[in-house]
């Protein structure tokens, strides 16, 4: 039991007040990721295909071009207001779950180190040690011990409403590039085959850099992409030549 005890109070003063936990983890990177690649995905899903089933109502070029930078400016925004009110919302959770705490530590601190200890009861740590550490962490850092413990806030999965609005914004535009791009770049009459191509391309990349920083399989992700960014350009160029005007 002594070196138990020992081994604990260690591993807390290093935790705490020691020498800083520096190991990465693939966790520490889901909330930036996410943007990054839920804005990159839409980005060259979304313009693709706008611009697949405007050129396949037989618009031309230009007018292809500028729904394209339209549809840019668009989502990016959209991306960004959407992805900054969602988190937000959660940041605006955390704070009233964190307010809740720190009301019920005034009021019943031995209520809250009892609760904090049969967390660790019930993780498999004896009755007695349990105590110790509860005792250990509340007189370092009570309402951070019970925000971890109890409620599952860390710094590292803490909402960043900011950073992900901009990296929300920032990368749409980014995947937005490809489509753009294939309507400067290729001929009149080959915008919606080259325009199709390349964003499957950029897809099936992003699938699978997704898929590789979360320790999936590569494959499955870039299939993911592929199917999902095919089937939409697949419905709006149908709808643009069912519902087009102008000849081709």
């Amino acid at each position: 039991m002594a070196r138990e005890d020992k081994a604990v109070q260690a591993s807390v003063h290093q935790s705490h007040g020691g020498r800083r936990h520096h190991e990465q983890h693939r966790s520490q990177r889901a909330g930036w990721l996410r943007a990054v690649v839920l804005g990159a995905n839409d980005g060259t899903i979304s313009v693709a295909s706008l611009v697949v089933g405007i050129a396949a109502s037989g618009a031309t070029r230009d007018f292809i071009l500028l729904s394209g930078l339209a549809a840019t400016v668009a989502g990016a925004m959209s991306m960004a207001a959407g992805e900054f009110v969602s988190v937000q919302s959660q940041v605006d959770t955390e704070r009233a779950d964190l307010a809740k705490e720190r009301r019920e530590l005034l009021m019943d601190p031995a209520g809250e180190l009892a609760e904090l200890t049969e967390i660790y009861r019930q993780r498999g740590i004896d009755q007695a040690l349990a105590r110790q550490v509860a005792e250990q962490l509340t007189l370092h850092d009570a309402l951070g011990a019970h925000a971890r413990e109890e409620l599952g806030l860390s710094e590292t999965l803490r909402a960043r409403p900011i950073q992900a609005a901009l990296s929300s914004a920032a990368s749409f535009a980014v995947g937005s590039v490809v489509p753009i791009t294939a309507i400067l770049l290729s001929p009149p009459r080959q915008i919606t085959l080259v325009t199709t191509t390349s964003a499957l391309v950029a897809l099936a990349a992003l699938g699978a850099l997704a898929a590789r920083a979360g320790g999936a399989s590569l494959w499955k992700g870039a299939l993911r992409m592929l199917f999902w960014g095919g089937l939409a350009m697949a419905l709006t160029a149908g709808v643009g030549r069912l519902f087009g005007v102008a000849n081709p």
